[in-house]
């Protein structure tokens, strides 16, 4: 299923007048997921009980794909009003919520392919997340607040106003991280949210520039941050003595720098992946403070990344990431998902000078 490129000559044309030559972005040697969106694809995300992927769309669809020894199977797919900018998975793999610019948060039965609004912001939805220790479903939105659903009722249960737009979120429960506009981002613990809803801390992030992506280490104790100027922060909530930063996703002479469009953390190892908009995505090891594996260039935006509930697949999503603005958005380039067979060694911590230092300490 891994060994061969597919879709070889899927993005071999181009080239007419005004029409950019468009590269084969399968550099990597990867699965082509089957039926991909017609457009930008905005998120990614994994079922935690099955190989089941789903994606979200700037063209209004949510598509849900099942992976096995056969292949890339389409499973189902279903619409929004406008762009989707947000999908993920309930613990059971069951219910799906998917949110974005119509303001709608939308949860999929998939058993029953029964689909309902259970809430809605005052402006375009950029996170949403199934929390299944509170029973709830929490959403982020552009009208600067954080609402929490109970699926019950077509009001939120709660609202915490935010000081910015969300721009990222993510949670691993009690753990939830807010990355939002004008650099500010907000930690809470949502074991203590009903008795105090402030939270827990609330500062600027380490980077200079508009944070693009916020993603929480698997064993809650902080998260890593990504900017739009190839730039990762990782700060840990107590411990900010061992907070530091690092320069990614640069061309090699580093005049050309570009967004880190996505982090995500390995569930077993604490490695962690970025994407960025240079066209790579490369595996990171915090502890040892050294890159693992840098992927070849896509050629194009990688927008998107998440390993799989096991870590052994690496899903991938190549489009446009809007860093040219709308001008920038040409209806020939690519757009595909892609599935990485991870191997051990690409995501295994090498303990080395870094960790032997520390030992010594």
């Amino acid at each position: 299923m891994f060994g061969q490129p597919q879709g070889g000559g899927l993005f071999g044309g181009g080239g007419g007048l005004g029409q950019p030559q468009i590269r084969d972005p399968n550099t990597n040697q990867s699965a082509v997921v089957p039926g991909p969106p017609d457009d930008g694809i905005s998120a990614l995300a994994w079922s935690p009980a099955a190989n089941i992927l789903a994606a979200s769309s700037w063209d209004k669809s949510v598509r849900i794909w099942e992976i096995s020894a056969n292949g890339v199977q389409p499973k189902l797919a279903y619409q929004h009003e406008a762009p989707v900018l947000a999908c993920n998975f309930s613990k059971d793999g069951q219910r799906l919520v998917s949110a974005g610019a119509d303001k709608k948060i939308k949860m999929k039965i998939l058993q029953t392919q029964q689909e309902q609004v259970i809430g809605q912001h005052d402006a375009p939805i950029k996170e949403v997340f199934v929390v299944d220790e509170m029973n709830m479903v929490i959403s982020g939105g552009w009208d600067k607040t954080l609402r929490f659903w109970n699926c019950q009722q077509p009001n939120p249960v709660a609202t915490l106003q935010l000081p910015e737009r969300v721009y990222s979120m993510d949670i691993k429960y009690p753990l939830m991280v807010v990355g939002c506009a004008e650099k500010h981002i907000c930690v809470y613990n949502l074991q203590q949210i009903q008795q105090n809803p402030n939270p827990y801390k609330s500062l600027q992030s380490a980077l200079k520039m508009q944070t693009r992506c916020v993603s929480c280490f698997p064993d809650r104790t902080g998260y890593a941050v990504g900017s739009i100027e190839g730039r990762c922060s990782i700060a840990y909530v107590e411990d900010t003595s061992k907070n530091f930063a690092f320069k990614c996703h640069r061309s090699t002479d580093q005049n050309e720098i570009y967004a880190v469009n996505s982090i995500d953390f390995h569930p077993s190892m604490g490695t962690f992946s970025t994407c960025g908009g240079d066209g790579t995505f490369v595996f990171w090891d915090k502890e040892n403070r050294q890159r693992l594996k840098q992927f070849n260039s896509c050629h194009y935006p990688v927008t998107t990344g998440k390993f799989n509930a096991a870590g052994d697949i690496f899903a991938y999503a190549v489009s446009y990431d809007w860093s040219k603005g709308h001008e920038g958005n040409h209806p020939s380039l690519p757009r595909a998902i892609m599935l990485h067979k991870v191997q051990e060694a690409e995501v295994k911590p090498k303990p080395g000078a870094a960790s032997n230092a520390r030992a010594r300490r």
